[in-house]
């Protein structure tokens, strides 16, 4: 289980290096590299409207465009695979990254919900949930992708998740530092208090 960010930057983008990548999921964690987390940056930017220019005035533009829109949101969210079948489970259309927090409802057995298109079905038996999701294949017939967790697991692999979010989070403040020094400190703490990366996770 990882935590990924749908990547889909502007071809002009210019505001500042940007990985050379097909659009896609880019997983995220404290391993990526400056243009990777620029890229992340430029979406949750560009997702949110938030102006990028002039750079050196990030940290006013922060502060002004969430007086005026409150919440940070972006696409994305946990991605499940099997890494004996090579099945995974892709957050859909309309998941938010801001919801990865979620999860935590599957250990008590409540279905949540994991976007659209494509759909995600939970199905609880045992000790287990299994994922169901069915790609549309165009004029192929569609593909159906399932994946199984065992509730214990669940914990493990959800603090793993928060330790990749956290890495994640120390590339951004290096990143800004770079970037738009004056906004470092900021950044950091806005994009840890929207999508909820630290604090204890309450998994009893």
């Amino acid at each position: 289980m990882d935590v990924v960010l749908e990547i889909e930057v502007d071809a002009g983008f210019d505001a500042w290096p940007v990985a050379a990548q097909a659009d896609g999921f880019l997983a995220l964690s404290g391993r990526l590299s400056p243009a990777e987390v620029g890229s992340a940056m430029a979406v949750i930017f560009g997702y949110g409207g938030i102006p990028t220019a002039p750079i050196s005035e990030l940290h006013h533009l922060l502060d002004r465009h969430l007086a005026d829109a409150g919440r940070l949101i972006a696409p994305g969210g946990l991605r499940v695979r099997d890494t004996t079948t090579g099945a995974e489970i892709l957050p859909g259309c309309c998941c938010g990254l801001e919801d990865w927090r979620e999860w935590r409802d599957v250990l008590h057995r409540r279905g949540i919900w994991l976007g659209h298109d494509p759909g995600t079905v939970l199905a609880f038996t045992g000790g287990t949930v299994r994922l169901r999701q069915e790609l549309a294949g165009g004029s192929l017939p569609a593909r159906v992708s399932e994946v199984e967790i065992r509730l214990e697991e669940l914990p493990a692999l959800l603090a793993t998740v928060q330790l990749r979010l956290q890495g994640f989070l120390c590339l951004v403040h290096a990143w800004a530092g770079e970037i738009a020094p004056r906004a470092a400190d900021r950044l950091v703490t806005v994009l840890d208090e929207n999508f909820r990366i630290n604090g204890t996770l309450d998994l009893g």
